[in-house]
């Protein structure tokens, strides 16, 4: 099975709430456990480079699973995962944040 790989991308216009959501995600990446070993294969998260075709969206974050099961996991029941969205969900619209993942063919 390939892994799957996520996508996600938040409209955050305010730098100082993009810098407080991207140090949650350092904190996420040294936290983030599933049977108390680290589980996310990799993890990049940075500001977007301001273009046309980046239609308002100005961080992303792409994150490497193993499995789906370890995706849903990460959705559901990470601690991590949980204190993050908390950070997050003040800072924007739940419709300006926009999550897809795929299993990656290559």
């Amino acid at each position: 099975m390939a892994p799957i790989e996520r996508i996600t991308m938040f409209k955050i216009p305010n730098d100082g709430d993009r810098e407080r959501l991207l140090e949650q995600y350092k904190v996420l990446a040294k936290t983030a456990v599933k049977d108390g070993k680290p589980y996310i294969q990799s993890l990049a998260v940075g500001p977007i480079v301001s273009n046309p075709r980046a239609k308002g969206y100005t961080l992303a974050v792409k994150s490497t699973f193993a499995t789906l099961d370890d995706m849903n996991y990460y959705d559901t029941e990470c601690a991590a995962h949980v204190a993050l969205k908390a950070v997050a969900r003040p800072l924007c619209d739940p419709e300006d944040i926009l999550t897809a993942y795929y299993e990656s063919v290559l």
